[in-house]
């Protein structure tokens, strides 16, 4: 079972500028507790939960407990106090939300969806298409899947299906007999005459000339398409790529055999700019927020730097590697442990 059979699509999110006190409003007119954050073209940059909303520790409570009394107040006076700091400037989706986002293929199968949730300790995922939000899978989710798929498992198998696959499965192999004798030659036609180059003009040559290069105009395009085809199927192989324990290990280890080798920095990760919701512009421009528009398993690997390495001194940079066409092309996360 796939992501895109278990996942909600009805999909409720909130823009990176919208005022906190609109996303508390969200999550209690639709009765969620979270909510995906999206740029402008639709691709996920975080996620903001009523824990988010409410604050993790003591003074985070104590300072944002104002917008969900002023939900709660239904028109009653509030202290001018309360009002002040809930429309202070800055308080936006951007300021609390979570990022980067975990997020998972529509084709993602959810035992995978499921060992996402336990490792990075989450509730939910966005699933993405295109880069772009289509559905959530929660835990609810899940549970509903694994509970529908026990049920249908204590079912009787019904039979038929095996002509359909069958038919399905036939391979058209015949072979047009126009231009072939009884005993499967080639049939002479006029185009097989030698043509009588003495009748041509200067302008057949110069036709000749131009489609020659229309043809390779044409192949030269067809060679584009393709390319742009490969890194658009590159991206969204990408974006459905997750980093597992295993793996995640293996990169630790590798940064400490460069350590010993007496390098201060481990590539972990090169991949296109087009992984980045933005294009790489962020990372281009070292502008400290760049880190939210990193996705899949770009994403995934800052969050484990964050979890794992962050709190013992090591630093993760993203750096453009090139600039084909004067764009950014390809980017690189390192490892940092040097001075």
């Amino acid at each position: 079972m796939k992501a895109r059979d278990v996942m909600t699509t009805a999909v409720v999110s909130v823009a990176p500028e919208a005022p906190t006190r609109e996303v508390a409003r969200v999550l209690s007119d639709n009765g969620i507790s979270a909510v995906p954050v999206v740029d402008a073209t639709g691709a996920p940059i975080g996620m903001i939960s009523e824990g988010d909303l409410i604050g993790r520790n003591g003074s985070d409570r104590e300072a944002r407990r104002d917008w969900w009394l002023t939900l709660l107040a239904e028109g009653e006076q509030l202290s001018p106090d309360f009002l002040a700091s809930l429309q202070a400037p800055g308080h936006t989706a951007r300021d609390v939300m979570v990022s980067p986002v975990v997020t998972a293929g529509e084709d993602a199968e959810i035992a995978d969806i499921a060992k996402l949730l336990t490792s990075y300790r989450i509730k939910r995922v966005p699933v993405v298409h295109d880069g772009r939000v289509v559905g959530i899978v929660s835990r609810a989710d899940l549970v509903r899947a694994l509970a529908s798929e026990a049920v249908a498992k204590s079912a009787p198998r019904q039979g038929g299906g095996v002509f359909a696959e069958a038919l399905a499965g036939l391979d058209h192999r015949f072979l047009h007999s126009r231009d072939r004798d009884p005993a499967g030659r080639p049939t002479a036609t006029s185009h097989d005459a030698e043509p009588d180059d003495t009748k041509l003009a200067v302008a057949d040559f110069r036709g000749f000339v131009a489609d020659h290069n229309h043809k390779l105009t044409e192949e030269h395009q067809q060679q584009d398409r393709a390319l742009i085809e490969q890194r658009r199927q590159h991206v969204a192989q990408l974006i459905d790529q997750h980093i597992s324990d295993t793996e995640w290990r293996s990169l630790v280890h590798r940064a400490r055999q460069a350590a010993e080798r007496g390098d201060k920095e481990l590539l972990l990760l090169q991949f296109p700019s087009a992984l980045c919701s933005d294009g790489g512009r962020a990372i281009n421009s070292a502008r400290p927020d760049w880190s939210q528009t990193l996705r899949g398993e770009a994403g995934e690997l800052y969050l484990r730097w964050e979890r794992d390495l962050k709190p013992h001194g090591f630093t993760l940079a993203a750096r453009v590697l090139d600039f084909p066409g004067g764009m950014p092309g390809d980017i690189g996360l390192f490892l940092v442990w040097g001075e």
